[in-house]
């Protein structure tokens, strides 16, 4: 897990400053989990907890009131996902998923879970970006495309978005394409989050 990654995932919660804050990091590899407390502290929190799994962190959130919680969504001893969701409805205000996964499934789930930021980690070059929220090009996808994306963020294959709507599989490819175009993103994973948070699907 880069730390230039991490370092952007507040950007979405930001610590707050002027206060002290409470941030808790649930991450199962020791030194990503080591990166994402040195980070956070130097961002402004004044406590971070750090946790490994999901059973220690439901332990350590107990104890503590927060304002972030960093968690990845892959944790060995249950969905990181749904920690965020409980912890986000136990009053800490804001949360950040982390994923080697971009599972449009994955990222969906994140996002009604009301997560502020879905981070993910794969590789990707030297380092994984931050999705972006309101890129250009979202006005010009047209109908077409918009049913092509709805049908991505259900997890459908090429062949079968196609099967679907009566396309080639090569067409989808192109509609893909032109997508990829407006939104500036040929990944799947961010097609869909930009979409989803825009509304252009649900």
């Amino acid at each position: 897990m880069a730390e230039s990654a991490l370092a952007r995932a507040p950007r979405a919660g930001a610590v707050a400053r002027g206060r002290r804050t409470t941030a808790l990091v649930a991450v199962q590899d020791l030194a990503a989990r080591e990166v994402a407390v040195r980070v956070l502290r130097a961002l402004g929190a004044s406590d971070v907890v750090a946790a490994s799994s999901v059973t220690e962190a439901r332990r350590a959130a107990v104890h503590h009131q927060g304002d972030l919680c960093v968690i990845e969504a892959g944790l060995q001893d249950g969905a990181g996902v749904a920690l965020a969701r409980d912890l986000r409805a136990a009053g800490w205000t804001r949360a950040v998923v982390v994923s080697t996964s971009e599972d449009p499934w994955t990222v969906r789930s994140a996002l009604a879970s009301g997560v502020r930021c879905f981070l993910s980690t794969a590789a990707r070059g030297t380092e994984a970006p931050v999705v972006p929220t309101s890129p250009d090009g979202l006005s010009s996808l047209s109908a077409r495309e918009v049913e092509v994306l709805q049908l991505v963020a259900d997890g459908r294959s090429n062949r079968e978005v196609g099967e679907e709507l009566g396309l080639s599989a090569l067409t989808v490819k192109s509609h893909l394409a032109r997508i990829a175009r407006k939104l500036g993103t040929g990944d799947r994973a961010e097609m869909v989050l930009i979409t989803l948070r825009a509304g252009v699907i649900s």
